[in-house]
């Protein structure tokens, strides 16, 4: 298709791009919207406030590099945990104040980009990966280049109607802040047990390789839209919850060991509860059809 010529083209153009200019605001997760077109007037505050609070995720990650120069290695990696809790909390700031927006959804995607994919790497190359000549140093550099990829792959389907994994209720591959918090498992278990065998870099090194290529694998995971609890259980979520608060000031390394170790129990159920939606899904359209 040829483009628009004439002046009535050009004004066809400038009128859908002040008509679909966004709002300022991050996303709210990678399963939600972007609704809403752009206030000429500026920003205000309820559309800055979700944004400052990725700026702060971002600062969290990339202190966490800091904490790692310096070998705290207990601090650095609370920072990226600090960081995955701040990405949770912009993003539903922003749908609570309806601030989502592209703008929103890139500056939360470089934010993760450096805070659950480059801050990760360094930190476990800095801990132990460094004591493996080359293989070390690759193994980093795969988490964080696919961590940056999937990032891109979400950003480039934002707009795509067809993503039979959203439209069902789940997320395509391990998200950015999960697949940081996988990377530090054997850290949790090293620091509990001082168990030496935790740290040894061929195995940190291997494991680093898994959980990248499940942030970019094609699979089925579990989102919190999928996640509905029965009514009958509903108050003993709140309450495991409340613990599991506690648990984060007393035994935060056990609690993030329970965490990581859940999320993978959770995901074959996860594949197999998508595999039973394509299912009806198929014969849904065989019976239209």
């Amino acid at each position: 298709m040829s483009e628009p010529t004439g002046l009535s083209g050009q004004d066809d153009n400038q009128a859908e791009i002040v008509k679909g200019a966004p709002r300022v605001g991050p996303k709210a997760a990678e399963d939600d919207g972007l609704p809403g077109a752009a206030d000429p007037k500026g920003l205000s505050l309820r559309a800055m406030l979700p944004n400052a609070i990725t700026a702060g995720a971002l600062c969290a990650g990339l202190t966490g590099i800091r904490f790692a120069i310096t070998g705290e290695w207990g601090l650095a990696i609370l920072a990226v945990v600090i960081a995955a809790v701040l990405d949770g909390v912009d993003g539903r700031i922003a749908r609570l104040l309806n601030a989502q927006s592209r703008f929103g959804a890139e500056l939360d995607s470089l934010a993760d980009s450096l805070s659950f994919g480059m801050a990760p790497a360094i930190i476990l190359y800095l801990w132990v990966l460094q004591d493996l000549p080359r293989f070390g140093w690759f193994a980093s550099l795969a988490f964080a280049i696919c961590c940056a990829v999937r990032l891109a792959r979400f950003n480039a389907q934002i707009d795509v109607d067809d993503q039979p994994h959203k439209s069902a209720g789940f997320l395509t591959g391990v998200p950015a802040p999960v697949g940081a918090g996988l990377a530090f498992l054997p850290f949790y278990f090293w620091i509990e047990t001082g168990n030496d065998s935790f740290r040894d870099p061929l195995l940190i090194a291997l494991w680093l390789t898994v959980i990248a290529f499940l942030l970019i694998s094609n699979m089925a995971t579990l989102s919190w839209g999928a996640l509905r609890p029965r009514r009958a259980i509903r108050l003993s979520v709140i309450v495991i919850s409340a613990m599991a608060f506690a648990a984060l000031l007393l035994e935060p390394w056990w609690l993030l060991i329970t965490l990581s170790i859940g999320y993978l129990a959770l995901m074959p159920y996860g594949l197999i509860k998508y595999g039973r939606i394509k299912r009806q899904r198929r014969l849904a359209a065989q019976t239209d059809g």
